[in-house]
């Protein structure tokens, strides 16, 4: 008796694919192991009307809407500088300034900034600040200029730290414009010292220096011994504040520079700057 073979049914999987179909295949496999945003297939939206930029009047009145009396008192109470004070806190104002850049031209969001610290107003400055705070800024010596005509106005650490954290980005941007922050190290103005170790900070961070980046904290670390030889309480607090930050990252330049120079520290700030070591 022979043997009877069963009927079979055939598939594509028992053949050699056509290349028409191994191509569909291979980007059917590539489509579904893919984890990227298929963008060509949705239709682009409108980009969102955000309006004009608003005038210093206007953005000084969004402020003073967003106020609160009892935080404006406590503010003055707190710095103790004759400005006004809004009471407005400053993730709001951030919020606002990254408004007002979407809404802005560069030309428009500097005469802006111009404008809002012109007016003295705490919160107002703080928006100034805010709204040349990025990173990328093409061309930005125009944003430079206007932060360094701020210096001269720093009366407190509050307004002179938020100008500062602008500034260094644009230091970052460009390490050549350390030469201007060398010459605020010999001016008469207290916060204009201050400042020139302020807007370095970000020197003290760096896990792998450049040798460029090597000679700037080098240079820093000169300015941090001849800016120690002073009493004043923001001078010694902020060479400390440079010398704890760089400990972090390079603990033997803080250990040699303290063994050079940390006799002119005063006690607490020998203490700040040698806190991670």
């Amino acid at each position: 008796m022979g043997r009877t073979r069963k009927s079979r049914i055939i598939t594509a999987e028992d053949r050699p694919l056509t290349e028409a179909e191994a191509e569909l295949a291979a980007e059917a496999r590539a489509y579904a192991e893919s984890d990227a945003e298929y963008e060509q297939y949705h239709e682009p939206e409108a980009e969102e009307d955000l309006g004009p930029p608003p005038s210093v009047a206007d953005a000084i009145a969004a402020l003073e809407c967003c106020g609160d009396a009892d935080k404006a008192a406590g503010a003055a109470a707190y710095h103790k500088l004759p400005r006004r004070y809004l009471g407005v806190p400053v993730p709001l104002i951030e919020d606002m300034a990254r408004l007002w850049r979407a809404q802005s031209t560069l030309d428009e969001r500097l005469a802006l900034a111009a404008g809002l610290w012109d007016s003295d107003i705490h919160e107002a400055r703080v928006a100034a600040t805010k709204l040349l705070a990025q990173a990328r800024i093409r061309p930005d010596q125009a944003v430079w200029d206007l932060i360094c005509t701020w210096v001269p106005d720093f009366d407190g650490w509050a307004l002179a730290d938020h100008a500062c954290k602008a500034g260094e980005k644009r230091l970052q941007a460009d390490p050549a414009r350390i030469e201007t922050v060398a010459g605020w190290v010999q001016s008469d103005h207290l916060w204009t010292r201050r400042a020139a170790l302020v807007i370095t900070l970000p020197w003290t961070k760096q896990n792998h220096p450049s040798e460029a980046d090597r000679a700037i904290r080098a240079r820093v670390l000169g300015w941090c011994a001849e800016l120690a030889q002073s009493p004043e309480w923001f001078l010694q607090k902020a060479v400390a504040w440079w010398l704890r930050d760089l400990s972090k990252h390079d603990p033997q330049a803080v250990r040699d520079w303290l063994a050079a120079h940390g006799d002119s520290l005063k006690p607490f700030a020998r203490k700040e700057a040698s806190r991670y070591l």
